[in-house]
């Protein structure tokens, strides 16, 4: 598979997954993705933690947040290939309720397309990669407890869309947005629990 440049094209390649399976499972989704990549596998955990349909079905985004502390935590480590346990690359969802979910992002993904371009480069290489991987860790330490609180897991879907989408275009502005929402987002939950 061809790295992805854009959210429409990543869409594109979810959606030509093998069609004539009845279930998705997320081996299949990181798959077409790309395994090797950071920025699409953080871009599709954050796009199924934000997708209609799909991000709303109970214990999704602590799933993606076990996707995204392993491989972010990997990236840290400094390997190049991503390595995640059988029983997470098992889970799956209906095909019906991926597509469904994939037919409404579409129309969005042509908007948020159209201003992605490279800026600010150099936070999208070795060092701004690294500390777009510690920005995910801390999401995804936060995403469990987010299920408890309203609305605050689509926080961090953002957050993580944000910081895949700037990785996969080199668009530093967008990383950086996706570092503010991150704060945001976190010391809203912390306000929620303290």
């Amino acid at each position: 598979m061809t790295q992805a440049s854009s959210l429409t094209h990543l869409l594109e390649s979810l959606e030509n997954m093998e069609r004539r399976k009845l279930q998705v499972s997320v081996e299949d989704v990181l798959t077409a993705a790309g395994r090797r990549s950071f920025g699409p596998m953080l871009l599709v955990a954050g796009l199924i933690t934000l997708a209609p349909l799909i991000g709303d079905i109970p214990g999704m985004p602590t799933l993606m947040a076990a996707i995204v502390l392993l491989t972010a935590g990997q990236l840290l480590a400094g390997r190049d290939r991503f390595w995640l346990p059988q029983w997470l690359l098992r889970r799956h969802m209906t095909r019906k309720t991926f597509d469904k979910g994939l037919q409404r992002m579409k129309k969005p993904a042509r908007w948020v397309d159209r201003w992605l371009r490279m800026r600010l480069p150099w936070l999208t290489g070795y060092w701004g990669s690294r500390l777009t991987a510690l920005t995910a860790l801390i999401i995804a330490l936060a995403m469990p407890p987010m299920e408890f609180i309203p609305f605050s897991a689509n926080g961090a879907g953002l957050a993580l869309t944000l910081l895949g989408l700037g990785l996969v275009a080199r668009d530093g502005v967008v990383l950086l947005l996706g570092v503010g929402i991150t704060v945001t987002t976190i010391m809203v939950v912390a306000a929620n629990l303290l």
